[in-house]
């Protein structure tokens, strides 16, 4: 081999020894790069996913809060409500009770002079043919008695609410007092309407024909005139409907 490729020789592998020693110094200093790198980015998707799970339970806490804070606020919205309408119920028996004694007080000086009672039908507050017939029979001993006054009484049976109840027997009695009136010209001032509701049943409510019983409005003919004759009259009852 002549100098000059052993020249060539030489140089070539001095060449060669430096471009792996290159290789092998890039690789050394980029790895420890290269994995800090794909820890970060686990770290980081960790992290994220960590932060959306707490984000979730977060927002599940929120509503479960808010739903719970609802739930109060129309449970005491409701509670304020039955509390009024109990009220409302409890003032109006005190009225009647204080209408009641009132009118009991008068009534301590009348006695009876005619009566009956008017049955009406299941929740209704009209006159049927037979009601209006034991209304007239008792209408005609008004004329002949002096000083009289008419007591009026209504009533119904167990089934709806107690302020239905006294609210249907006031029609029933006022319904009385309107035939009386107007058939029979009795003044407004001569009756005295009181709905008991259930409060006074003179049946049990525990069989229908019970019911039916105390369906009803008890009209009592009465006078304070002392001597006067008594012809208390019982008019038939009619049917339930």
């Amino acid at each position: 081999m002549n100098r000059t490729s052993l020249v060539i020789c030489l140089a070539a592998s001095m060449v060669a020894t430096v471009g792996c020693a290159s290789k092998n110094y890039v690789k050394q200093q980029t790895t420890p790069l290269i994995n800090k790198t794909n820890e970060l980015d686990d770290l980081t998707a960790k992290n994220t996913h960590d932060i959306k799970d707490v984000d979730a339970r977060a927002q599940a806490g929120i509503q479960a809060v808010n739903a719970k804070t609802a739930d109060v606020e129309q449970k005491t919205q409701t509670a304020t409500q039955n509390a009024a309408q109990a009220q409302q119920v409890a003032d109006a028996a005190n009225g009647r009770v204080s209408v009641l004694t009132n009118t009991v007080a008068n009534l301590d000086n009348y006695h009876a002079v005619a009566e009956t009672s008017v049955k009406f039908g299941f929740n209704k507050d009209i006159l049927t043919p037979k009601a209006k017939e034991a209304l007239d029979q008792l209408a005609g001993s008004i004329s002949s008695t002096k000083g009289y006054i008419i007591a009026l009484e209504g009533g119904t049976d167990s089934v709806g609410p107690a302020d239905y109840n006294y609210d249907l027997s006031q029609r029933r009695a006022n319904s009385v007092s309107q035939y009386l009136a107007t058939k029979y010209n009795v003044p407004a001032h001569k009756i005295y309407v009181i709905g008991l509701g259930k409060d006074k049943p003179v049946e049990s409510n525990k069989t229908s024909a019970g019911r039916a019983d105390n369906r009803r409005v008890d009209v009592r003919l009465m006078t304070n005139t002392v001597g006067a004759a008594n012809q208390t009259t019982t008019g038939q009852n009619n049917p339930s409907m």
